[in-house]
């Protein structure tokens, strides 16, 4: 395998992010999703390079003409998104990374007054009754009811911070309206049969405008990428520049946790899991072991789930929908028996019990994570 190669893709026109709910009827609003699902910038760099490799698209994805990195549609090869990030880039070409805040933090917005809490586990008292099967519930420790604020992003200076253990401020976080606007366009329906505009079928398209130097940062393991290029990215196939950038990712201290024999578990993709929720490798009891890490889950702050699906090109067929762990979902490990390189290749190899478990998503980057001092 190649060592991992970062790209950094900058948008040139609004993207259409669009998410698993239906549209297209009339009347009917197709929302966007920010940031899309690492499977978006998979099909766009693969499809780039069968193009520079002057593989023809439909031999390939009959499985006539298979790519040395990409395999074959029924068959992937070695190529795999290991990351997928919103990013920003600044004049001298260097890159940062934003990551959706991990649900063991709360923000709290009061005027101008903004509290970053920590969310921790608990051992419950006795008769409290939970649904859980973990012995420690997640607990947010304040003294009155209020709402969570909008959506956060953690910079990257905040997600080292918060992979060292230490905790998070307001000055690591942005919000979402400075990193892109949304524009609501209309769509008109087309009849199938002769490619004219249907009558009385019209929609609304959500469009997302990024804010001038914010992208994506993608990071590719066990292929070769074009140093550049021009992708088609998200619906309606709208022009992004990919390119080679300055960008060094944050790194959790291994060696300390694995002395500290305890480590959270923060999801950076979506996660294809066990009952939609329960880490790979774990009962239900919490007992887990994958890759040569061994631990006891204690707890878990895991957001309501989501679905992923997508449309495949190769089958020109939508592909199944799954049930998954949103980015960001925490899981508390103690009893942890494990060495800093058992650590790193996990991390590296992702959350997944096979390698022959769902070849297709593993290479288009889901069930990837960050360890975290616990």
């Amino acid at each position: 395998m190649t060592d991992v190669i970062h790209r950094f893709i900058e948008p040139l026109d609004v993207l259409f992010l669009r998410g698993n709910k239906l549209f297209g009827e009339p009347g009917s609003f197709g929302e966007s999703m920010v940031p899309p699902w690492p499977s978006v910038a998979a099909g766009a760099i693969r499809s780039l390079m069968l193009a520079l490799d002057g593989i023809d698209p439909s031999e390939f994805a009959r499985g006539r003409h298979p790519h040395p990195f990409l395999g074959t549609p029924a068959e992937p090869g070695s190529f795999t998104v290991t990351a997928f990030q919103l990013a920003q880039i600044d004049a001298s070409g260097a890159v940062s990374s934003l990551h959706p805040l991990p649900a063991d933090y709360a923000v709290r917005e009061e005027g101008e007054l903004v509290e970053v809490v920590r969310i921790v586990p608990v051992k419950p008292c006795g008769g409290i009754m939970s649904s859980s099967t973990l012995p420690m519930l997640p607990v947010l420790p304040q003294s009155d009811r209020a709402k969570r604020a909008g959506r956060r992003w953690v910079t990257q200076d905040g997600w080292q911070r918060y992979l060292d253990g230490k905790t998070i401020g307001p000055q690591d976080l942005v919000t979402s309206d400075t990193l892109w606007a949304l524009d609501a366009r209309v769509g008109v329906g087309l009849d199938s049969k002769t490619g004219r505009a249907d009558d009385g079928k019209l929609f609304s398209a959500q469009a997302v405008a990024f804010k001038h130097g914010v992208g994506f940062i993608a990071t590719i393991a066990g292929s070769d990428v074009p140093v550049s290029g021009m992708l088609r990215l998200g619906g309606d196939g709208r022009g992004a520049a990919m390119t080679s950038p300055l960008y060094v990712p944050a790194k959790a201290p291994l060696a300390q946790i694995a002395e500290a024999q305890r480590a959270r578990v923060v999801l950076t993709s979506p996660g294809v899991f066990p009952d939609g929720w329960r880490l790979p490798g774990a009962d239900e009891g919490g007992r887990f072991e994958l890759g040569g890490v061994r631990a006891r889950v204690v707890s878990a702050a895991v957001p309501r789930a989501e679905l992923i699906s997508g449309w495949d090109l190769a089958r020109r067929a939508p592909k199944p929908a799954l049930q998954v762990a949103p980015a960001g979902a925490v899981y508390w490990l103690e009893d942890l028996e494990a060495s800093e390189d058992s650590l790193r290749k996990l991390a590296e190899d992702g959350l997944w019990s096979d390698a022959s478990n769902n070849p297709h998503r593993r290479a288009e980057g889901f069930n990837r994570f960050c360890f975290a001092i616990y």
